[in-house]
């Protein structure tokens, strides 16, 4: 089966170029002004591609960290000039995100190969929650797995509208009561369902209220408590959905909702429309959870895998080319 971790071919990679193109640009446009009229790099310079760096959002302590590398070498080879520059932050990030990103089993069943696979999906309303799973069952299915749906944010009558939607247009079976009734009752009940009908894979939507509302957390625990009655270990996947366009905020949501629960992966969605790739760097480093998962675009295929390696060559291509 060609599961979602499989080769990385040279379509999705220039997906990846596309969908990152609007960041590679800002990022390179201020690295350029940055350097002008310098020939080495300098205290100044360095300042300034501190600037650029937490104005991409890559976030200050990231930053700094990067920064104090580039530093060290800069200070251990004398001939190091700005038209390395690009080269040496392309490999210093690379080697950021290579730390902070732990390999992860993409093809979703348990290590102990108790089925169903249980994806609980987290976020604030808005970041592209519904539509992640709607892509991500998309791509499960066409993988040769069998796939259920849970819609357990009972509270918005739209998301589960979504989620039926959705699940049309993938043609996979979805649980779900009506508005108002206990999220861990849909999710139990999803999980019970798929387990019958022997599914691979059981995705859970839950609510997206505010991040910072200590119901929510208590809800969240009850909704994994419930789970766990059907299949042990559930959910094997905490996945926390962000909006990449809102910055800084995202930093905020996932340390809100890292507190609420034990989120495990990340997803990082609408890369494509904007500028803030760099968010993507920043909290993998501030959070040491991987970023498995990031929207590039509006197709079911625009979901990737995260490949660290593919993501800094997209941003860092030849053509990108610091000029001194």
């Amino acid at each position: 089966m060609a599961f979602l971790g499989g080769l990385f071919s040279k379509k999705k990679k220039k997906d990846l170029d596309k969908g990152l193109e609007k960041t590679k640009k800002s990022v390179f446009q201020k690295i350029t002004r940055a350097v002008a009229g310098k020939s080495k790099v300098d205290e100044e310079v360095l300042d300034n591609l501190e600037e650029v760096l937490i104005s991409s959002d890559v976030g200050v302590d990231t930053t700094l960290k990067i920064i104090t590398r580039i530093e060290s070498r800069v200070a251990k080879d004398k001939y190091f000039g700005t038209a390395e520059l690009n080269r040496i932050l392309k490999e210093e990030i690379a080697f950021l995100l290579a730390e902070n990103n732990t390999d992860f089993n993409t093809e979703p069943i348990p290590k102990d190969g108790v089925k169903p696979y249980v994806i609980m999906v987290v976020g604030v309303n808005g970041v592209g929650k519904t539509t992640t799973i709607g892509k991500l069952a998309h791509q499960f299915k066409q993988s040769g797995l069998s796939v259920y749906l849970g819609a357990a944010d009972t509270f918005r009558a739209a998301a589960v509208e979504q989620l039926v939607i959705w699940s049309e247009r993938v043609q996979v079976p979805i649980v779900k009561q009506k508005m108002g009734s206990d999220p861990a009752s849909v999710a139990f009940d999803a999980v019970s369902s798929g387990q019958a009908n022997d599914a691979d894979v059981v995705i859970i939507d839950t609510a997206g209220r505010l991040h910072n509302k200590v119901n929510l957390m208590n809800e969240l625990i009850k909704v994994k408590r419930v789970m766990q009655k059907v299949v042990p270990g559930a959910p094997h996947e905490i996945l926390l959905v962000l909006d990449g366009s809102t910055g800084q905020n995202a930093f905020e949501q996932a340390k809100q909702f890292t507190k609420a629960t034990e989120v495990n992966a990340l997803a990082i969605t609408k890369l494509d429309g904007t500028a803030k790739g760099g968010v993507v760097v920043g909290i993998s480093d501030q959070f040491k959870i991987p970023v498995k998962y990031i929207g590039i675009g509006e197709k079911m295929t625009d979901l990737q895998v995260f490949n660290k390696e593919e993501f800094v060559d997209s941003l860092f291509g030849d053509d990108s080319k610091v000029v001194s």
